[in-house]
C-alpha cells in the first residue's frame, strides 16, 4: 500500500543536526529536478525578500520563512514527519506509533512537496516553505515542473499494491495515476453524515486518524475493494463508489457525524 498524503502550510523548525544529504533521499531519480527548484529558492530568497514573498504568496507576518529558504543547503535536517506539522499530521501522531507501525509508515506514506517532489516520511529534510501552487520565475509553475519527473518515478514506487491518494488538489495535479495503477486507486472524501456536505478542517484530521488505524491495524489492501472493507472494520461508516471504466480511480466517502 502507497499513502500519498498532502504536507503542512506549517512546519517545525530544523534541527541541529546535519544538513540535508541528497543522496539518502528516497526517489534519487526526482534529484535533478529537486536540485533546480531548491537552486531558484535559495537565489530568489537571498536577492529579493519582497519579490520573494509575493511568489511564495506569503504575509507580511511570515516573512520570517523567506530566511529559512536562504538557509536551506546548510539548516540542520530532521525526519520529513518530524518537519510536517498540521491538523492531519496532528491526528496521524507518527511519534506515538508502536515500532512495527512506524516501520509501516516508512514504507508506506509519501508526503508530496512543491519543493522536494515527494519524500518518504523517513527522509530527512530542513524546514522550508514552498507550496506547489508556486510559480517561479525561472522554472514557472511548480506543477508542470514536476509532472515529467513524477510520471517516470511513480508507477514503479506504486508497485502492484494499492494506492491511497489523500492529497489536496493542488498537489494531487502533480501526479495522477494512470492506466492500471489507477484502477488500483481510491481517493478520500469526509462528509457530514448528516448532510452529506464536505467538511473542511474535520477532514485534515479524519484522513490523519484513516492512515493511523490503518498503520496500528497492519491493514494491507491491495486494491480499492479490500479497503473499503479494511476501513468498515476499522469501524469507518464508508460508501464507496467503483469508477465507470477501467483507467479511473475509485472514490470513497467516509462519513462523519462530528465537523469541528
Amino acid at each position: 500500500m502507497l499513502v500519498l498524503l498532502p504536507p503542512s502550510e506549517g512546519k517545525a523548525s530544523s534541527g541541529r543536526g546535519a544538513p540535508l544529504k541528497w543522496e539518502s533521499l528516497s526517489l534519487p531519480e526526482l534529484s535533478p529536478a529537486r536540485e533546480a527548484v531548491l537552486e531558484e529558492l535559495v537565489e530568489l530568497c537571498a536577492a529579493d525578500e519582497e519579490k520573494a514573498r509575493a511568489v511564495l504568496g506569503l504575509t507580511e507576518g511570515l516573512r520570517g520563512e523567506i530566511a529559512k529558504n536562504v538557509e536551506l543547503r546548510t539548516a540542520g535536517a530532521r525526519p520529513a514527519g518530524e518537519i510536517y506539522t498540521g491538523v492531519l499530521y496532528d491526528a496521524l501522531d507518527l511519534a506515538s506509533l508502536d515500532a512495527t507501525a512506524k516501520r509501516r509508515a516508512g514504507r508506506a506514506l509519501l508526503v508530496f512537496s512543491g519543493l522536494w517532489g515527494a519524500v518518504r516520511v523517513t527522509d530527512r529534510i530542513p524546514s522550508y516553505r514552498c507550496s506547489m501552487g508556486v510559480k517561479l520565475p525561472g522554472l514557472g509553475a511548480l506543477t508542470g515542473h514536476w509532472r515529467a519527473p513524477m510520471a517516470e518515478a511513480l508507477p514503479e514506487l506504486a508497485g502492484g499494491g494499492l494506492v491511497l491518494d489523500l492529497r489536496s488538489s493542488a498537489y494531487a495535479t502533480a501526479w495522477k495515476p494512470k492506466g492500471e495503477v489507477a484502477d488500483r486507486t481510491a481517493t478520500v472524501r469526509v462528509l457530514h453524515a448528516p448532510t452529506r456536505k464536505v467538511v473542511s478542517h474535520f477532514n485534515k484530521a479524519t484522513k490523519g486518524r484513516i492512515v493511523r488505524s490503518l498503520l496500528l491495524a497492519g491493514a494491507a489492501p491491495r486494491r480499492p475493494a479490500e479497503l473499503v472493507e479494511a476501513l468498515r472494520d476499522l469501524g469507518y461508516e464508508v460508501e464507496a463508489q467503483a469508477p465507470a471504466k477501467a483507467g479511473q480511480a475509485w472514490s470513497l466517502d467516509v462519513l462523519v457525524d462530528e465537523i469541528h
